[in-house]
């Protein structure tokens, strides 16, 4: 199965938290397509208390041989390895967050899990990184490629492109 996760840190070492992050993915994708990392973009905090530091985001793809939910228990457990707590208040400063953004056509609608993303076609910090990655991608339920939904979004918060390399 191919899926997209989004990868956000905005606490600690953000450059060292994208990186050991992106080495446990890496050790979950199973041969098939390419592993797909996009750029880093340093975003606005999204919906947090005020004086949150800035986040930097970045989208990867890979192949995933499992349930979604078999990758979203990894996906906590990556972050929970890296230090954030599974009991947290809602948008809290985090060293990682995870986030499964599609997996391939598969739409799950259910207490654990929700996917596509219900609020990727949305979110400018979501779309920017993965039009790097996957701009021709249209998902389940929508009929807009990313770069399209990108190109008719209506966010103005700022996403900026860092400079660095994941």
């Amino acid at each position: 199965m191919r899926a997209g996760i989004a990868l956000g840190t905005n606490q600690g070492d953000r450059l060292q938290n994208l990186k050991a992050a992106l080495a446990s993915l890496r050790s979950m994708h199973t041969t098939g397509e390419s592993f797909l990392v996009s750029r880093v973009y340093e975003t606005e905090p999204v919906d947090c208390e005020p004086g949150t530091k800035s986040f930097w985001n970045a989208a990867i793809e890979m192949d995933f041989d499992g349930l979604p939910s078999t990758l979203l228990d990894r996906l906590q457990a990556i972050e929970a390895a890296m230090g954030r707590p599974s009991k947290r208040p809602r948008n809290a400063p985090r060293p990682i967050d995870l986030d499964i953004l599609h997996c391939g056509n598969l739409v799950l609608n259910n207490r654990e899990i929700i996917i596509p993303h219900p609020r990727l076609h949305q979110r400018r910090f979501v779309l920017s990184p993965l039009a790097d990655i996957a701009p021709d991608l249209v998902l389940p339920g929508r009929t807009q490629s990313i770069a399209e939904l990108l190109a008719a979004l209506d966010d103005p918060s700022d996403v900026l492109a860092v400079d660095i390399n994941i």
